[in-house]
């Protein structure tokens, strides 16, 4: 029985689409390709099941909404295209191999009679990016406002669910600033923000009130209960914060380059030529030495008996597995036994970082060590819920938990941080700033202390190569810098 899957062709037509290959399986020697014809958008090519022999992937259809019917229809017209081409191609194959492994491609390939009425959708591609042109340019710009067309930015950007909680924190942010405008100053009781009339003033007189908004909070109590209790209903807040916090530098500069990402959008979808941030200042976030334990600290809270504790001792297990395993803590919390595999006699662990997985999806296989292999096998024949490999708790959960073992293996050193407000430099307990991202650094750091290979490291932390923020969780220390000058002694 010949089997198939399939894979995206590196080459892509003037549209930007590939064309996705089958791969039939008939015996272990015989596995020819072929071309579907069916060409698609890479970004509806993804990873659907993980497997022991790694991932299998299809045509995924994007979620419908009024604004991507004409993207849906495609989406959907490929994958039954596709769908009846393997089956085709597969009863063909059972038929012509009748038990036998040596039937060809070229035999396979007569026998499909292949033609391109049986390959390509029924609907045109250029038919369909008419027709979505007109949708989204004629029928939606009039009568979107500018609240309207940052949610159709989130719906319609690849964002982690990270980067869309900080984009709805500036959309929060817009909306208040809207509203204190007309409240408190008469001549503007009207202001509107408007994508294609905001300009460079109005982008930083927002970004002076955001600094500034803490303050201003305390000094207008009534005007800001109102606002935070009346947002405008375009975008329907999930949760209303009853106070406004302080922003320090590092987030008021995330917040310019998100809004700014946003406008640079609105430009490349044709949507608006307005480019406000011609002239602004974004500026560059300021951090501090990175801090992480050293392998000896690592080892203390390892060998410490957390008998009469089981919840710190299986956190402890976790925070440990990610300090030798190195991957992001949206990762670890959804590792399952499925991502312990063999590779040429070698238990890793793979994955796909939820990070890259709606962009450039790449698998980060990293080798465990014995220590790892213990903590996983500690817990793989446990009854975890949903199939998890550990037992896992909530994100802010497990970094209150990392504080908590921390301080009870006595491990207290002072490091350098940056205060997030003030963005001065202060000194602070390293138990008291511990997270599950300095088990991160812990892996990162530890690694290029002994092999200063940024590529091989990144390539096991899943960082990109030639990454800007690879710097920011290692640390070029005195003892690396003695053993630098020392090679030219």
């Amino acid at each position: 029985m010949a089997t198939t899957s399939l894979k995206l062709s590196t080459k892509t037509d003037a549209n930007g689409r590939s064309q996705i290959i089958v791969k039939l399986t008939i015996s272990r020697t015989n596995r020819p390709c072929f071309k579907s014809g069916v060409w698609v958008s890479p970004e509806w090519f993804k990873p659907v099941l993980e497997t022991k022999k790694g991932f299998v992937y299809d045509v995924v259809i994007p979620k419908k909404g009024r604004l991507n019917v004409m993207e849906v229809r495609e989406a959907e017209a490929a994958k039954a295209t596709l769908s009846a081409y393997v089956s085709k191609l597969v009863a063909v194959s059972n038929a012509l191999s009748n038990g036998q492994e040596n039937v060809t491609h070229n035999a396979i390939d007569e026998a499909m009679n292949v033609t391109r009425d049986m390959v390509t959708t029924a609907i045109t591609y250029q038919s369909i990016r008419e027709a979505k042109a007109n949708i989204e340019h004629q029928e939606l710009m009039p009568s979107k406002d500018f609240f309207d067309w940052m949610d159709l930015y989130l719906k319609k950007k690849e964002l982690s669910e990270g980067r869309k909680r900080g984009f709805r924190v500036l959309v929060r942010m817009l909306a208040r600033y809207q509203s204190f405008v007309r409240m408190t100053d008469k001549e503007r009781s009207g202001f509107t923000l408007d994508v294609d009339t905001l300009d460079k003033e109005t982008v930083e007189d927002f970004f002076d009130y955001a600094s500034n908004e803490k303050t201003l909070s305390e000094e207008y109590p009534e005007i800001f209960k109102k606002l935070l209790s009346e947002y405008p209903p375009e975008i329907s807040p999930k949760h209303k914060k009853s106070t406004i916090c302080e922003r320090g530098r590092n987030v008021m500069i995330e917040r310019k380059k998100q809004l700014r990402a946003f406008f640079r959008w609105m430009l490349e979808e044709g949507y608006s030529k307005n480019q406000p941030f011609e002239g602004v200042k974004i500026g560059s976030e300021v951090y501090g030495t990175p801090y992480y334990l050293t392998v000896a600290e690592r080892n203390i809270v390892a060998d410490w008996d957390f008998s009469e504790n089981k919840h710190l001792e299986s956190q402890r297990d976790i925070f440990l597995l990610q300090c030798l395993i190195g991957c992001r803590v949206s990762d670890l919390l959804t590792l399952t036994k499925d991502n312990v595999v063999e590779k040429d006699g070698v238990e890793v662990i793979e994955y796909i970082p939820r990070k890259t997985k709606g962009k450039n999806p790449v698998v980060v296989t990293v080798p465990m060590n014995e220590r790892a292999k213990r903590l996983v096998g500690k817990y793989l024949n446990s009854d975890n819920k949903r199939g998890k490999l550990l037992p896992v708790i909530s994100s802010q959960k497990y970094n209150d938990t990392i504080k908590e073992i921390l301080k009870e293996c006595r491990i207290n050193r002072m490091v350098s941080v940056i205060n997030p407000t003030s963005g001065e430099e202060e000194q602070r307990p390293i138990c008291e700033v511990a997270s599950s991202h300095m088990a991160r650094r812990t892996f990162i750091g530890n690694l290029y202390k002994k092999l200063k290979d940024p590529s091989l490291i990144g390539k096991l932390s899943g960082h990109a190569e030639g990454s800007r923020a690879f710097c920011r969780y290692r640390d070029i220390d005195l003892d690396m810098m003695r053993e630098t000058v020392n090679l030219i002694d």
